[in-house]
């Protein structure tokens, strides 16, 4: 067995082992890859344009997002925050419309029942709680690793591509610095394409609400916006708030409501991603579905969530270094030195 079989075996062996026992830091760390491929993006793209070194970009670039935070913060997110304040306390009102009109048939009861306040009050329910609470603290703490993988991946990922490629065997080593630039290729193209997306589903969202007279407009598409990071499953959680408002003004209100939000995801899903994907990165639909409910199942939200850019990332690995370099060729490519 030559030497560059054995270490693409050893490193499959040790991801598979890591994924066995912890896969949440697996998936932290692939949320912090993502962050460092779009900060160094951004930061590539300004440095090339001003003649900079890489370091600097990133560094101007992360100067852009805060001040554009800043300025988002001063200019509009006042009035979205008041919207928010006002949605949280308007959804308590709507779930007490939806009760009031479940309790007026029978199999509502028994619904009812299960969301009593005694049941809510339950030793089980207290333990949600404070499961809740815990996860909160602890999303904090991933929040801040991942944002520290991100700067440090962007201001110098040639280390850490040279320390992957290193444990591969001589042979391979180039082939496989050539793989992991497609592959961080590949999620700053789906990155574009998602952020894109986003925006349209956003401000489509919110200005549909709005001419529609629906209250909170501005929040509801900024959420809707949001949300559209997890393709097929964002949009129907972005809807549920959107059809609890408009509860109460009747079932026309439900209805335009509901033909908002698929008229905007009909029109992001076969007009926009399309001609966004056909620059970008393009992704079998079915493939999308199937890796979102793996991931979702085997790792909760985050998985969820992560489960698209996972799949883009492993379909240009499989493609360059199986498909190509194994099938299309019949044996394993060997770029260098002897192979042994």
């Amino acid at each position: 067995m030559s030497r560059q079989t054995i270490s693409l075996l050893v490193l499959a062996a040790v991801l598979a082992v890591l994924l066995l026992l912890v896969p949440d830091v697996l998936l932290i760390v692939f949320a912090g890859i993502l962050l460092a491929v779009f900060l160094h993006g951004g930061g590539h793209w300004i440095a090339a344009r001003l003649g900079l070194a890489n370091g600097w970009g990133v560094g101007l670039f992360l100067l852009c997002i805060v001040v554009a935070l800043v300025v988002f913060g001063l200019a509009v997110a006042p009035a979205i925050g008041a919207q928010v304040d006002e949605l949280t306390r308007r959804i308590p009102q709507a779930f007490e419309t939806l009760r009031n009109r479940l309790a007026e048939y029978s199999w509502g009861s028994a619904v009812l029942d299960r969301l009593s306040p005694e049941a809510l009050a339950s030793s089980e329910s207290r333990s949600a709680a404070m499961t809740a609470v815990s996860s909160t603290f602890g999303a904090l703490g991933n929040a801040v690793i991942i944002l520290f993988i991100g700067l440090y991946g962007a201001l110098d990922p040639a280390v850490y591509r040279k320390g992957l490629t290193m444990l591969l065997a001589p042979s391979v080593r180039r082939r496989g610095d050539e793989i992991l630039r497609a592959t961080a290729a590949t999620l700053r193209n789906w990155l574009a394409a998602q952020l894109m997306a986003m925006t349209v589903v956003g401000v489509l969202t919110a200005f549909g609400l709005w001419f529609a007279g629906v209250p909170l407009a501005f929040a509801l598409g900024l959420l809707a916006g949001l949300l559209a990071f997890i393709p097929n499953i964002g949009p129907v959680l972005a809807l549920a708030p959107a059809l609890l408002l408009a509860l109460p003004d009747g079932l026309s209100m439900v209805l335009i409501v509901l033909a908002i939000y698929l008229g905007v995801q009909a029109l992001e899903s076969y007009v926009v991603t399309p001609l966004i994907q056909q620059e970008k990165v393009s992704l079998p639909p079915a493939l999308v579905i199937a890796a979102q409910l793996l991931f979702g199942v085997l790792f909760g939200i985050l998985g969820l969530a992560l489960a698209t850019p996972i799949a883009a990332a492993l379909m240009t690995i499989v493609g360059l270094a199986y498909v190509e370099d194994y099938l299309d060729r019949g044996t394993p490519a060997r770029r260098d030195g002897d192979g042994r």
